[in-house]
């Protein structure tokens, strides 16, 4: 039997035919035959349906073409809308798609999907459904995937989803991998079994878990303190535990720096609740303070006061330097102020607060009150000071005349009756140069100048000064000075000031006292002759044992309320200090005080310097160049020092003295700082510039070292300085201390 003779042959039916035409216009689908011409045989009414913009031509017989064309031509597909023409050729090239579903999208919005099969006389039937619904749904599913995909590969937090019963990872979120590495099982995240057992038991009590804390280990093996949120889920027929985990072990860290930070707070901070007063935290300083407390309300030396510092705190929210009488750790009373901040913390207003003790500024500021008369004293001092200074200054040239030419017509003069006058006339000129001097002593404010001097010059000076005051009647300076002392090494000014200081005190102690009328001031060598010890010694009623051990504290005195500052004896101490020296106070033998100054010797010996500059002299006559505009001055130089064995130049231009170096080998320049053109610093700087070498044999005679810019200059220059009026001896002697410095650093 043929193949042919297996097949079944039906007779067709009519009944059949009607039957099977209800059938395909109960479908959803859209049903359409076509021939081996591709003309419409026949179709569903839902087929005619679903083209609406061409449905008039959807007939028997139309043609499969026509109505792709027609379709594509009145808008209907989305893919053809601009190019009809293209997407036509691209229809026809490739066929009918037999055997195969393509997507069509009409403009719409419906999305059709069609089938394409084969018929035995070479036509074909197309079935069209409807996915628009369907595609909706899975762009939904897939926008919802993506979001969770975003959502877990964004979150800050690790999520891990393993199964219950063996612990197999099915997913963990980027986090998760970085935090607690590639592990396939989430059994090894934990640091006991335990642990996973006890958060187990814990979610499957309530099918999950809120903030649980435990120790998982990161990515290399590290335990990490965390919290973790768990929940149950079925999936694929097995049951998983999906956990978010949050690192905080940072967290941890952070707290524990701010506690540290807290507790090594110099500041006493803490923290309370602000209904009950119950502490929560306490710094040790806040401890030290009040003491161990467990309320805040036991701080406060009257209970209302805590009521109003609370009414004010709610009220704004925050208090600044709210001053109060506290109670400290001894149960003492004193002064505070409070700073404080109100927050909430666990549901309950909270006091962040800062104490300041106010005991050492309350006192300060007492004490500062009790001064501020004597500092408007002291202001009107300094505007006299200046005035004293500026006098001084013009007489100072015309002085150093008087003081030269006598002490020189001293030293000529051989007939008794012109010497006696000379004397006199050196005597009265020196007496003038001696009252300028005082007068710039006591005007004097500026830092250390260290010199070679003699301590017993210094003194006489500092009793002079004294002198020119009102001891009071019967009181009396009496300087017993020792001849043979070693030079020291010292600002004069300042140790001056230290001395007149000492008389002063002495002074007003037996005035007030109405006991004592005799200050002594004595000097002596130290046993092993390296330094000098100074003595001001009074008969007056000297001062209490209990008190001696705070004379030299800074603002402590023992005068009357606005007759002592307490400043003097403590700038006494400090000077004294900075010159490596050492002061005392003690009880004399005529039951006064007794002031003991040690000043250590200078480390060269000005005599040894001195020889050595008049051994330069002698050997090789040196030239010096003076320049000053004052020309009587500079020439009673430089005739003091031509005696001395010098060869001298004198210029009253710094251009004429800088055309002289230039020709002309000096081993020694003496410069005045003010005069009209270039000045002492401009001269300085040409030396500088041109003649580096001279800048150790330079220095400068002047009579103005008052002014901000000469002491500014000879600070920056530190070059050294005599002022005028200087006698002769002062002048060789500068001279040869400069000489002599100068060869030392050559060598």
């Amino acid at each position: 039997m043929t193949p042919q003779s297996k097949q079944k042959s039906f007779v067709r039916n009519p009944a059949a035919a009607d039957l099977v035409w209800d059938a395909m216009e109960a479908l959803s689908e859209g049903i359409a035959v076509y021939d081996a011409d591709n003309k419409l045989v026949t179709c569903n009414q839902r087929y005619v349906d679903m083209f609406p913009l061409i449905s008039d031509l959807i007939d028997r017989g139309a043609d499969w073409e026509d109505l792709l064309r027609a379709g594509a031509e009145r808008g209907q597909y989305v893919d053809a809308i601009g190019r009809q023409e293209d997407w036509l050729k691209d229809r026809m090239t490739q066929g009918t798609p037999f055997n195969q579903t393509i997507e069509v999208e009409l403009t719409s919005g419906i999305i059709y999907e069609a089938q394409f099969r084969r018929t035995r006389n070479n036509g074909f039937v197309v079935a069209i459904t409807d996915m628009t619904e369907r595609r909706k749904a899975q762009a939904v599913a897939r926008e919802q995937k993506n979001i969770l995909d975003t959502v877990l590969e964004t979150s800050p937090m690790a999520v891990v989803m393993a199964r219950l019963k063996d612990g197999r990872i099915l997913y963990r979120s980027p986090v998760a991998i970085t935090f607690l590495g590639d592990r396939q099982n989430a059994l090894q995240h934990y640091e006991s079994d335990k642990d996973r057992t006890d958060y187990i038991d814990a979610l499957m009590q309530s099918k999950r878990v809120d903030d649980y804390r435990l120790n998982l280990r990161d990515a290399q093996g590290v335990l990490r303190a965390s919290a973790c949120w768990g929940r149950l889920v079925d999936f694929d027929g097995d049951t998983y535990v999906v956990t978010a985990i949050m690192d905080l072990s940072e967290q941890q860290e952070r707290e524990a720096l701010i506690r540290l930070v807290l507790e090594a707070c110099p500041a006493p901070i803490q923290m309370t609740i602000a209904e009950t007063g119950e502490v929560l935290f306490s710094s040790p300083e806040t401890i030290s303070l009040f003491g161990p407390a467990d309320s805040a309300k036991v701080f406060y030396a009257d209970a209302a006061t805590r009521a109003a510092y609370l009414k004010q705190l709610q009220r704004d929210g925050s208090v600044t330097e709210f001053k109060a009488e506290y109670l400290d750790a001894d149960n003492n009373r004193f002064w505070g102020a409070v700073s404080a901040r109100l927050i909430r913390y666990n549901g309950k207003d909270v006091i962040v607060s800062h104490t300041r003790d106010l005991t050492n500024q309350m006192r300060i500021e007492a004490e500062l009150a009790q001064q501020q008369d004597q500092l408007h004293q002291n202001e009107k001092m300094s505007a006299m000071g200046e005035l004293l200074a500026g006098v001084a200054h013009e007489l100072n040239n015309p002085l150093s005349i008087v003081v030269g030419h006598s002490l020189m017509l001293r030293e000529d003069c051989t007939e008794p009756d012109v010497v006696r006058q000379v004397e006199k006339i050196s005597h009265a000129a020196e007496r003038c140069a001696k009252i300028v001097k005082t007068f710039l002593t006591m005007a004097r404010q500026q830092p250390v100048k260290m010199h070679h001097v003699s301590i017993n010059e210094i003194i006489q000076t500092a009793a002079d000064v004294a002198g020119y005051g009102d001891p009071g009647e019967g009181v009396s300076i009496d300087c017993q000075l020792s001849a043979d002392l070693p030079e020291i090494y010292a600002d004069p000014d300042q140790i001056t000031q230290v001395i007149i200081n000492l008389l002063l005190n002495a002074e007003h102690a037996l005035h007030s006292s109405g006991k004592g009328e005799r200050i002594i001031v004595s000097t002596r060598a130290t046993e092993d002759r390296k330094g000098v010890e100074i003595l001001v010694e009074d008969d007056g009623p000297g001062i209490p044992e209990n008190l001696r051990g705070r004379v030299f504290e800074p603002f402590f005195t023992t005068k009357d309320v606005g007759e002592g500052t307490g400043i003097g004896l403590a700038l006494c101490h400090r000077i004294i200090q900075t010159h490596n020296g050492r002061i005392s106070l003690t009880t004399g033998p005529m039951g006064g005080s007794v002031f003991k100054i040690f000043l250590p010797q200078a480390m060269a010996s000005p005599d040894h310097l001195k020889e050595q500059a008049q051994h330069l002299s002698s050997n090789n006559p040196i030239r010096i160049l003076i320049l000053d505009d004052e020309e009587d001055v500079a020439e009673l130089n430089a005739e003091i020092l031509m005696r001395g064995g010098y060869q001298v130049d004198v210029f009253t231009q710094a251009e004429q003295a800088v055309e002289s170096m230039r020709t002309q080998d000096y081993g020694l320049i003496l410069s005045d700082l003010h005069m009209p053109e270039t000045d002492g610093r401009g001269f300085y700087e040409i030396i500088k510039e041109e003649f580096p070498a001279m800048i150790t044999k330079t220095g400068f005679v002047t009579g103005d070292t008052m002014g901000r810019s000469s002491q500014g200059f000879l600070k920056e220059a530190q070059r050294p300085c005599v002022e005028k009026p200087v006698s002769p001896k002062e002048l060789r002697a500068f001279v040869n201390d400069i000489l002599a410095t100068a060869e030392q650093v050559q060598k």
